[in-house]
């Protein structure tokens, strides 16, 4: 009986979505030699989705218009929170491709093979491992869903990619795109929208900014200082975004030290 206990719990375990490693999860996806492989994971409270359009943040918005990707989701009305779900295209045993989103329902397929729920830090390990490794789109692709997984403290892991001669440029840019979104609270936090004149003022500054962004040998210290001294939350956001697209590793260490007081 004490046998059988033990069995039963260790079944139990194993169904669970928080039981399957990203070992797992990559061996199932790897054993698909031709085909799609479905799986869903957990997302931030603060993320939802109709199955086309995801909502993040603020209400940020990130839309698929493709219309390839109709035959994976049937999309709702409403706007739900998750889960995350992702396709992973599968040719000649390697993967060329993934697609991603967030609510609706699976549409119905006799070819798909869906692995169901992984935990959140099995995703992430997933999707990051393949973004450390997959030099095509795929990799590149990893990165989004990754910056909505809940409870995983992700940017340290894109901070490292950011930083890696061996990523592809895209890729790179990616990981930096999305450490400036994620530096963006850190940097305003107990800041208030600016009134009045002082908001006037702030389309002035917005053009220097902007001005700043396309010099890039004065114009990154400067876009640091604006980050460090504005007490505009929309100017530092604004700061922030150009600095992540820069590319310079001067942008990267003061994403990080933002990232470090979340």
């Amino acid at each position: 009986m004490r046998y059988l206990a033990i069995t039963a719990l260790t079944l139990i375990a194993l169904g669970r979505p928080g039981a399957v490693t990203a070992q797992d999860v990559a061996a199932r996806v790897n054993s698909v030699r031709e085909g799609e492989v479905r799986l869903t994971f957990p997302l931030r409270p603060d993320v939802c989705g109709d199955g086309r359009n995801v909502w993040y943040g603020e209400r940020s918005n990130y839309s698929r218009n493709d219309s390839r990707t109709r035959r994976d989701v049937e999309y709702d009305f409403d706007c739900t929170t998750g889960p995350g779900r992702l396709v992973v295209v599968r040719r000649d045993g390697e993967t060329t491709d993934l697609r991603f989103y967030v609510g609706g329902r699976w549409r119905a397929s006799s070819t798909a093979t869906d692995i169901g729920a992984v935990s959140a830090r099995s995703a992430v390990d997933y999707l990051i491992g393949l973004a450390e490794t997959d030099d095509g789109k795929a990799g590149r692709d990893a990165i989004f869903p990754v910056t909505l997984v809940d409870s995983v403290t992700i940017w340290p892991m894109l901070m490292r990619i950011a930083r890696s001669d061996s990523r592809p440029r895209s890729t790179r840019q990616q990981a930096t795109f999305w450490l400036g979104h994620l530096a963006e609270e850190p940097a305003t936090r107990g800041l208030t929208e600016l009134v009045g004149d002082a908001a006037v003022d702030r389309e002035v500054r917005e053009s220097a900014i902007f001005a700043l962004s396309q010099r890039r040998d004065e114009g990154v210290p400067a876009l640091i200082n604006v980050v460090r001294t504005s007490r505009d939350p929309e100017l530092r956001k604004k700061a922030l975004f150009w600095l992540a697209n820069s590319r310079d590793p001067r942008a990267l260490d003061l994403i990080e030290e933002l990232l470090n007081k979340r």
